[in-house]
């Protein structure tokens, strides 16, 4: 028996996973992380660029490649070619990462019918 004034502890069990509630929070925080990506892709690029890296490399290339085949390669130092790869992957990520959190939602609900859920203890304060 409890004391009075002692809190309450309450001991539950995680027995299933709504899957569309998993849906819907993996979604928006990988959306939220996707944008956060793109932004600091954004930004490394401009700290890279104010340090003269992508004209230091350019200065490099030039110099060793007389006959301009590593020209191609030039062409993705610029800020729209970063911020769009930045971008398909955020998507591949958002995609990838809603997918995965979903099944694993899903296997959770089959192995917990197989071996019980999670025990959780719960203290009212």
């Amino acid at each position: 028996m409890s004391q009075p004034g002692a809190p309450r502890r309450y001991r539950m069990t995680v027995e299933q996973v709504d899957a569309m509630s998993v849906l819907r929070l993996s979604f928006l925080l990988s959306v939220a992380f996707g944008l956060a990506f793109i932004v600091a892709v954004g930004l490394m690029w401009g700290v890279l660029d104010g340090m003269h890296v992508f004209s230091k490399i350019s200065e490099i290339v030039s110099d060793f490649d007389a006959d301009q085949k590593l020209a191609v390669f030039l062409q993705y130092l610029h800020f729209s070619k970063f911020v769009s790869v930045a971008a398909i992957i955020s998507v591949l990520n958002v995609i990838l990462l809603t997918v995965m959190s979903t099944i694993s939602a899903l296997l959770y609900n089959v192995v917990v019918r197989l071996v019980g859920g999670i025990s959780v203890v719960l203290i009212d304060e």
